[in-house]
């Protein structure tokens, strides 16, 4: 078995700007996709909003500089992620497919194989 990354991507202001109903939707979606994981969800979670992530970057004299928030040059940020094992790429993207974001116009699901985890 493979282990991969999924990570859930979209544009945080339609996010927030969720009704109820949207967000029941949402978490119902997200515990179909654990259900059908099953042992093979290995972990995951919500990330807060971008603003409140730390990047630290290399600079030439060799140490890191932290500066606030990730650098976007985009409106979709990293929302959150599961890392699930799967038989292969092909099972990955099934179980990828249950996710509410993959059906949201402003959102995507990137699914990256981890190194050396087979």
């Amino acid at each position: 078995m493979a282990k991969y990354l999924i990570l859930i991507y979209g544009d945080e202001a339609q996010w927030d700007a969720r009704t109820a109903e949207q967000e029941q939707a949402l978490g119902d979606g997200h515990r179909a996709f654990r259900a059908a994981a099953g042992e093979g969800l290995l972990g995951g979670g919500e990330l807060e909003a971008a603003s409140t992530a730390t990047t630290l970057r290399g600079v030439t004299s060799g140490r890191t500089t932290p500066t606030d928030g990730p650098f976007l040059e985009t409106k979709e940020a990293l929302g959150g992620y599961y890392e699930i094992e799967a038989p292969d790429l092909d099972a990955a993207i099934t179980l990828a497919r249950l996710l509410p974001e993959t059906r949201e116009g402003h959102a995507a699901v990137e699914i990256r194989p981890l190194v050396g985890r087979r």
